[in-house]
């Protein structure tokens, strides 16, 4: 059942980061949400709209929590969580960090059972199911994450900063002790595609607080089924190689 709700999860992606894809680079209204620095466009609310139809034609019982439409709460025992454009200031900005996350998980126990982060730009997929592995989808090739890389003294760490102004300040205070055993960090904007760089084995950690579960749901799972240790709190997620 897990490979099945994979495949599902990869297919809403798919659609999902093409409608932002074909959108790239068109005029679009920008609206600030919870605070500045943190935006919707209409993009974001057509994307969801398309990962929803997806799922609900092929499992309609099923509940869908998004991030941008109102949830949907179906008959069934699973949910799934959808963040349309993760990375939305980078796509406004034509940064190509930005992708589609969806991630399924039981309602009875919430164990998380497959996801996938379609990221167009890049031309990449990563997805997992429950108990069978990653895998990164990109130029037409297939492979088990996570990938073999050049073995050096560079590890690097992830992370993102908060839209509350004293929330990012803290975060900062903290961010020395956050690089102790690291060489270096990276901030991409995107923690769908971070969790999947560190599940790929570019990045060696992730830490970031203050995110909504549509932010990691995909994401941590593809990590997770890679190997690395991933902890996941209602606000924040962390994932490290051991």
């Amino acid at each position: 059942m897990s490979e099945d709700l994979r495949r599902l999860a990869v297919e809403a992606a798919r659609r999902g980061a093409a409608v932002c894809l074909q959108k790239l680079g068109e005029s679009v209204d920008v609206a600030t949400k919870s605070a500045p620095g943190d935006v919707v466009t209409a993009v974001d609310r057509a994307a969801e709209e398309v990962v929803r139809a997806v799922l609900l034609a092929a499992r309609p019982h099923d509940s869908v929590l998004g991030e941008e439409l109102a949830e949907h709460v179906g008959s069934g025992t699973l949910q799934w969580v959808v963040d349309p454009l993760d990375g939305t200031t980078n796509y406004t900005r034509r940064i190509p960090y930005f992708a589609t996350s969806v991630g399924v998980r039981s309602i009875s126990d919430g164990s998380w059972l497959a996801g996938a982060v379609s990221a167009p730009a890049l031309g990449s997929t990563w997805s997992a199911a429950k108990g069978a592995g990653a895998q990164l989808e990109s130029n037409g090739e297939t492979v088990a994450l996570p990938i073999s890389l050049l073995q050096s003294t560079v590890r690097l760490v992830g992370t993102g900063l908060s839209y509350d102004p004293g929330h990012r300040r803290r975060q900062l205070r903290e961010l020395n002790t956050l690089m102790a055993g690291y060489t270096d960090m990276r901030r991409f904007g995107a923690a769908a595609i971070d969790l999947c760089l560190l599940a790929q084995g570019s990045l060696d950690a992730f830490v970031e607080d203050d995110l909504a579960v549509h932010d990691w749901a995909a994401g941590a799972l593809i990590a997770e089924e890679a190997g690395a240790e991933v902890m996941r709190d209602s606000g924040a997620v962390s994932a490290r190689w051991r």
